[in-house]
Order: structure tokens, then C-alpha cells, then sequence
């Protein structure tokens, strides 16, 4: 063929992986804050994404897969965590770790995924299960990695829990007062024991 260049088949070009990907990614993200792990579809995230459903399973596989992609990418500042452990006097850890996690839920940018991850986690046994897995490889353990303690890893459990469960009831559940109590005082009253989880006897 003259004049004319051929597209070649097989995977597109990087740039235009990365940018279809992005789509993805994004519209998925809309799709499980919106609908939930259960009412969320393949066929759905690739409509909205403005793409083949068979373009989704080509970058990531199952709907599952889709999940713990998006949830990775909103997660994300989460993951800065295990450096507020690290950077400042042990004594003081508790309090870091907690303004560092009310921080990410008070920013309205990382809040409205996280409610997504939270919802559906809550709502479905396989989001629960990807949710966990995340949390617990790397989140969890790299905490667990900064306590040079035996039990570092339990430790580093109960802190989660204590923080995740509070903001569960402020950000998820909105109960009162909690919901609507002023945040310098929640955290004067969480950091204290969350500092024990970490480094208490």
C-alpha cells in the first residue's frame, strides 16, 4: 500500500496505554464510589470509560482486579503513613500517625474514594478482601517494620484499628458528637492511646 501507513496490530502505543489506563482507572473509581463493589460492572467501567470492556480485562484482568487497582491509586496518600511512624521522636509517634490519617479522610480529594473503598469493603466479601490485603501489605506491615518490637505487627494492628474505627463513626457512619467534633480535640484524645498500641508496654 502506497502512501498509506498501515497501523500495526497488537498493543497500542505507550502513550496511549497509559492514557486509556488513566480513563480507566478513573471511570472505575467513579463507578465503585457511585454504584458499590456488587453493582459495579466491567461493561459498566468501560462505557463510562469510553472503551471496549475487552481493553479493561487486557490492562487489568477481572472486575476484582479493577478494584484493587483503583483502590491502590486512592489509597495511595495512606500509604505515606509508615514515614510518620518514622520521622520524629517515639514519643510522639501516636500523635503523628493519628493527624497524618484524620488528615487524608479531612482532605476532600482523598475522602470521597476512600468513603468508595470503605462502602464497599463494609458491603462485599471480595472488596473486604482486597481492601484487607492492601491494608495489611502496605500499610500494616511497614509500620510494623519501623517498632522494633517483638509483637510489632499486632501493635501495629491495634493502632489501625483504633483510627479506622473512629473515622468509620466521623466520616462513614456520622455519629454524633463524634461527626461533628472538632478534630485538634478528637486527635489530643486518640493520639494518646493509639501511641500505646505502638510503643507502650
Amino acid at each position: 500500500m502506497t502512501g498509506v501507513t498501515a497501523r500495526r496490530r497488537g498493543r497500542p502505543p505507550r502513550a496511549e496505554s497509559a492514557d486509556t489506563r488513566d480513563r480507566i482507572l478513573t471511570a472505575a473509581r467513579e463507578e465503585f464510589s457511585e454504584r458499590g463493589y456488587e453493582k459495579t460492572s466491567v461493561r459498566g467501567i468501560a462505557k463510562a470509560a469510553g472503551v471496549d470492556p475487552a481493553l479493561v480485562h487486557h490492562y487489568f484482568g477481572t472486575k476484582e482486579q479493577v478494584f484493587e487497582a483503583s483502590i491502590e491509586v486512592a489509597f495511595a496518600p495512606a500509604l505515606n503513613a509508615p514515614e510518620a511512624v518514622a520521622d520524629g521522636p517515639p514519643d510522639q509517634v501516636g500523635e503523628r500517625l493519628a493527624r497524618f490519617i484524620f488528615g487524608v479522610w479531612e482532605n476532600p480529594t482523598t475522602r470521597k474514594p476512600l468513603l468508595a473503598i470503605v462502602r464497599s469493603a463494609v458491603n462485599n466479601d471480595t472488596a473486604a478482601a482486597v481492601f484487607r490485603r492492601l491494608v495489611a501489605s502496605q500499610l500494616l506491615r511497614r509500620i510494623a517494620a519501623q517498632l522494633d518490637l517483638p509483637d510489632a505487627e499486632l501493635r501495629a494492628e491495634l493502632a489501625a484499628a483504633q483510627l479506622v474505627g473512629c473515622a468509620m463513626l466521623r466520616y462513614v457512619i456520622k455519629v454524633e458528637p463524634l461527626a461533628s467534633a472538632d478534630l485538634e480535640q478528637i486527635i489530643a484524645r486518640v493520639a494518646p492511646v493509639v501511641q500505646g498500641h505502638l510503643t507502650g508496654p
